[in-house]
């Protein structure tokens, strides 16, 4: 039988391009606002102990000397201390946090011991004074490096995570937690990570229905060239010289052409449908109308084969809102099909019922029906189902490309209804779609 799955569009992969800088200041612009900073917080520091204390003329110079002197030998230093470690096994962000709690420590040593020096006489207070920093100190680079290390750690994990994806693994994914922004990260590393994966999957399937598609053209297309070529070589060298016998291979040319013409049809739409160059041209049409008409196309080649084919209306259904051109062709597509794999004395009914919001058409042939196991298939493109299927039940020429069922499907989904076939207890097969009622007036 002939149809198809509703095809995936295939995913862009584009082709690595050079990779753009980090995002966020540059280390010019980090150094020059952490000079501003520094200068602000001089500049208020002095300004709140001028106003809020009642500094002496030496406490004043004091004041004014130390705060720039040791801001300035902090910056220096931490600026020191970063060039020199840059590149280095340990420029880690546990040493940089390390180090930044260094160079406060040393901004409150050159600021503390100064004073203590004027303020306290006994070296018992000034030692005192020294151990006191010195724990101040220690303390903070504990508390400095378990916050790198959890850090580091959600960060490794995302490491990790995108090193498996660039080894293949595209099932990698890393934990979520950390803090706000870990957690985000890791969110967004498992948002691309689950994309990336159906992207691929995609794209294989893609892939496999390319090849499929080759296939399937290559057989389709070789038969009746292969049939046209003998019948037009028997002709030219005299084989069949009598007029029966030529009159019978020119009938036979003609369905060979017939098929090949279809076919090409068939690929064509389908190649449309795929691109998405199919541009619908809705109008409020009756459904009596679409009955009528297919009837009548079809009326002809179901007499020749000896099939009753009628049409049902079903009370009165509201008129659809279609492209009439396009839904006409489900109906061909659906109701051939349905004569093509019924037997004479057989018969063909059309039914039509509307469900609310929809109207239902129903393809009801008293046919030899579908194996259970090819039911799941009988919508993907190219597909045939057991080899009595795969050929016409009248003349014994193949049945179609195999694209009629897929082009009705993708059509009757193109205007926002869905198609599906029934196997009835008493036999046969039932092709149904629906399609959307027009909007009352």
């Amino acid at each position: 039988m002939a149809g198809t799955a509703t095809p995936t569009p295939t995913p862009e992969f584009r082709a690595p391009q050079a990779v753009p800088p980090m995002p966020g200041p540059t280390p010019g612009r980090l150094v020059a606002g952490a000079v501003a900073a520094t200068l602000l917080v001089v500049a208020a520091t002095l300004a709140v102990a001028i106003v809020a204390l009642d500094l002496n003329a030496a406490d004043r110079r004091l004041m004014l000397w130390l705060l720039p002197a040791s801001a300035a030998v902090a910056l220096a230093t931490g600026g020191l201390l970063v060039r020199f470690s840059a590149g280095k096994p340990w420029d880690r962000l546990g040493a940089r946090l390390a180090l930044g709690q260094a160079v406060g420590a040393l901004v409150a040593a050159l600021c503390v011991l100064p004073t203590a020096l004027v303020m306290f006489f006994s070296a018992h207070d000034r030692t005192l004074l020294l151990v006191l920093i010195g724990y101040a100190l220690a303390i903070a680079l504990v508390f400095s490096l378990a916050v790198a290390a959890g850090v580091g750690a959600g960060l490794r994990a995302v490491a990790d995570g995108a090193a498996r994806m660039a080894d293949g693994d595209l099932s990698a994914r890393v934990p979520v937690g950390g803090g706000r922004e870990l957690a985000a990260l890791g969110r967004a590393f498992n948002g691309m990570a689950e994309r990336l994966e159906e992207a691929f999957a995609r794209q294989r399937e893609m892939e496999e229905a390319r090849r499929n598609l080759i296939t399937a053209v290559s057989h389709d297309l070789r038969s009746p060239v292969a049939s046209l070529r003998v019948m037009v070589e028997a002709i030219a060298d005299g084989v069949a010289d009598d007029p029966e016998t030529i009159r019978r291979y020119v009938g036979a040319m003609e369905r060979e052409t017939v098929n090949l013409g279809r076919l090409i049809d068939d690929l064509f739409e389908m190649a449309r449908l795929d691109a998405g160059q199919v541009e619908l041209r809705l109008a409020p049409t009756p459904i009596e109308t679409l009955l009528a008409e297919t009837i009548e196309a079809m009326a002809a080649q179901a007499a020749r084969r000896g099939i009753a084919l009628e049409a049902r209306v079903d009370g009165e259904p509201p008129p659809v809102l279609v492209d009439p051109d396009r839904i006409q062709r489900v109906f061909y597509n659906l109701v051939q099909n349905a004569i093509r794999h019924t037997p004479a004395d057989g018969a063909v009914t059309v039914e039509a019922v509307g469900l609310g919001p929809d109207v239902r058409v129903d393809v009801r042939d008293t046919g030899e029906g579908i194996a259970p196991a090819d039911l799941p298939h009988v919508f993907e493109r190219f597909y045939r189902g057991d080899k009595a299927r795969a050929r016409d039940a009248h003349s014994g020429l193949p049945a179609g490309a195999g694209l009629g069922l897929a082009i009705a499907r993708r059509l009757v989904e193109s205007h926002g209804g869905r198609v599906w076939v029934a196997q009835p207890p008493e036999g046969g097969s039932v092709f149904s779609f629906t399609l959307p009622a027009a909007p009352s007036s």
